[in-house]
């Protein structure tokens, strides 16, 4: 019997237009209803992820930033692994050198250097998960990141890294040229206290070792006296994958890779026909 269901948010529980749909929606009241723990499990900061949720009426627990941080339905700081401040300005500058846009992503949000880019970053997170839709399709809602206030602009990163307040939980990594992003990823891979993963073609997250999904998910279960066993994840790419390694039941999106379907014991629809509804109702 599943007791818990993780879910990823981009590509997974949002559709094209950054909304989480009327069927999910009713599914995941009908699954709280029955006493099962929904959280969901994602990229973004708790400021983007509880954006999102807000509009659609739903309250539940939150793994942001990968893993990185982990805060109850109220919001509620329960857990945080950030990235040594040395060690996230030995990356910042390795990233410098590079040439690679990116955003630093903290317990009171993100931040970056370019709104123009912070807006392109959510086109590409929402059109790899979404091949067939047009970029401009999406280029209104993906600008909430900067109208809205859920990315702050600063002009040198040093700013937040010098702030005592701020914790650094995530760098993500922004380019359309895969040598660039290669050279970045093994620039960076001696760095033991680094993983390096992805939630789109041109994108590179970068967080603390142990903030990864499937760790903050497990010690999340582990509070609550439920079995991974008894848990049921769902996403759609590669930062996923550490949660469907561990959960009892693992499910891939529709549009999810190749790759990430055969890790998954099952395939539901895409997150443009309410994929994540569909599965949650399959188990209830």
């Amino acid at each position: 019997m599943i007791k818990c269901i993780a879910t990823d948010m981009d590509g997974t529980l949002l559709n094209t237009m950054q909304q989480v749909s009327a069927e999910n929606r009713e599914a995941i009241l009908q699954a709280q209803a029955k006493g099962i723990e929904v959280v969901v499990a994602t990229g973004r900061s708790y400021q983007e992820a509880v954006y999102a949720l807000a509009d659609a009426g739903i309250s539940c627990p939150a793994i942001c930033a990968n893993g990185a941080e982990v805060r109850s339905k109220d919001g509620e700081i329960i857990s945080a692994t950030p990235i040594p401040k040395t060690l996230a300005r030995e990356v910042a500058a390795k990233l410098n050198k590079i040439g690679v846009y990116y955003e630093v992503y903290t317990n009171e949000g993100a931040y970056t250097i370019d709104a123009d880019k912070a807006v392109s970053i959510m086109i590409d997170i929402v059109t790899s998960a979404n091949p067939e839709v047009k970029p401009e399709d999406v280029a209104y809602e993906a600008g909430a990141r900067v109208r809205d206030g859920l990315i702050r602009t600063v002009e040198d990163y040093e700013v937040v890294f010098s702030d005592g307040s701020l914790q650094i939980y995530k760098l993500l990594v922004f380019s359309f040229d895969f040598d660039k992003l290669e050279i970045a990823r093994e620039s960076i891979s001696d760095l033991e206290e680094i993983t390096v993963t992805k939630s789109g073609d041109e994108n590179l997250e970068i967080t603390h070792k142990k903030a990864q999904k499937g760790i903050a998910l497990e010690a999340f279960t582990a509070i609550r006296g439920i079995s991974l066993a008894e848990t049921m994840a769902i996403g759609d790419n590669f930062n996923d994958v550490s949660m469907f390694e561990r959960v009892g039941k693992a499910v891939a999106m529709g549009n999810a890779s190749y790759e990430i379907k055969a890790l998954c014991d099952e395939v539901t629809d895409t997150n443009e026909n309410s994929g994540v509804g569909k599965a949650i109702l399959s188990v209830l």
